[in-house]
């Protein structure tokens, strides 16, 4: 079983890479961090686990993984569409991911870390990036409340939670998502989450549509 500490202060990915990481019968989330206090003591806890953190956190990488490696962990860093990465960073790093990468080979690089293989995707990571005119076009298709809805399904909350959350039906959630799948080209809640965590763009407005939501419901 690959146990995997997860440290991200990006919500919207967090959520959803905990979704499709658990959704594998050999992987267990063990601990969602936000912050690099709450990473430090889950490193301590959870030893010998999988971590994976994100550079937006700002942390000193060589000090998280002086400590990953003092506790018989391996780390996996997840980086910024262009960031520029230290060479001695990459070095020490067991694998490395962009934001933008599929759920499919998240997991692959997760198991392959996990069984002692080095794993990096996103190699050219000073190259500009392009833009992302999908992401960009399904964003501008979607009405704010659909992309509520599009944050909340990315965060694993079924129909009658979403229903519950906005105040309305069941019937009414099934029927925004009937056209947020048409919108976005997919056939179900799981690619509609992974097709999100793919398109950064799509991504971080559901997310501020998201954060607005949770402000109201406060």
């Amino acid at each position: 079983m690959n146990r995997i500490i997860l440290a991200d202060n990006q919500a919207i990915f967090r959520a959803g890479a905990a979704r499709v990481l658990s959704l594998e019968d050999d992987m267990r989330i063990v601990a969602q961090c936000d912050d690099g206090a709450k990473l430090a003591a889950a490193v301590e806890t959870f030893r010998g686990a999988l971590v994976l953190f994100a550079q937006s956190l700002g942390l000193n990488a060589m000090a998280v993984l002086a400590q990953t490696k003092s506790c018989g962990s391996r780390a996996i860093m997840i980086t910024e569409n262009g960031a520029e990465i230290q060479e001695e960073v990459v070095r020490a790093l067991d694998g490395m991911v962009t934001r933008a990468i599929a759920g499919v080979d998240l997991v692959d690089c997760v198991r392959k870390v996990g069984r002692g293989t080095r794993c990096v995707h996103g190699a050219k990571l000073t190259t500009l990036q392009a833009p992302d005119v999908v992401g960009a076009r399904v964003r501008d298709r979607l009405t704010p409340k659909e992309l509520q809805i599009v944050a909340l399904i990315v965060q694993g909350c079924k129909n009658k939670e979403i229903a519950m959350q906005l105040g309305t039906k069941e019937q009414v959630i099934k029927n925004y998502l009937r056209s947020i799948y048409d919108k976005t080209g997919v056939s179900d809640r799981l690619e509609l989450a992974l097709f999100t965590i793919h398109h950064r763009i799509l991504a971080e407005a559901a997310a501020k549509a998201g954060s607005l939501l949770a402000r109201k419901s406060a």
